[in-house]
């Protein structure tokens, strides 16, 4: 199933093609997916805000942009609820379509393809997808095992409850399953 990248397209057809030239967008972007790793990330439908400045430079347009969004998650050991802020900073090049000698666009033949090229930005036409950059910056700013707090000492594992709620000295009585049958035996003293 192909995902929509629609949301993350931006036009720059305002930005003169020249060096020096700049515009700065305000973007509110809803995540067509969930962006995250498996134990935490932001929702399906949820906003994330970009404050986007682009710059003309030769090569290309340069992307310098401030990422916000929140995700959202549960601990890995209490499993209580755990939102963590995004607030990133990226930078980008995007460079232009390579052009024939007439400045139309050249048409890509597979052994012009440079592997060491294919992981760079390029502009299609005038615009911009800004999802590789985006999601990138979200999914590295992310805990792998995300915690409510550095302390949080988990659930015990017999009663399922919250160890921080629980008196100093809980414990629960361990029998071993093999002396178990001893138990109903009567000794008759």
């Amino acid at each position: 199933m192909k995902r929509n990248t629609e949301p993350f397209l931006l036009n720059t057809y305002e930005l003169a093609r020249r060096a020096g030239e700049m515009k700065e967008y305000q973007l509110d972007i809803a995540a067509n997916a969930r962006i995250g790793v498996p134990l935490i990330a932001v929702p399906e439908g949820d906003v994330i805000e970009v404050d986007a400045r682009l710059e003309s430079v030769t090569e290309g347009v340069l992307l310098s942009a401030d990422i916000y969004a929140v995700a959202q998650g549960e601990c890995i050991r209490c499993l209580d609820p755990v939102e963590v802020v995004i607030d990133r900073k990226i930078q980008e090049l995007y460079r232009y379509e390579p052009t024939n000698e007439k400045g139309r666009k050249k048409k890509r033949v597979e052994e012009d393809i440079d592997l060491e090229d294919v992981e760079e930005l390029q502009m299609e036409g005038d615009l911009m997808n800004l999802e590789i950059p985006i999601i990138d910056a979200i999914i590295l700013t992310l805990p792998v095992n995300p915690l409510c707090s550095e302390e949080c000492l988990g659930l015990c594992p017999d009663c399922g409850e919250k160890w921080e709620s629980l008196p100093e000295d809980h414990a629960h009585e361990v029998i071993d399953a093999r002396w178990s049958g001893l138990g109903s035996l009567d000794f008759g003293n």
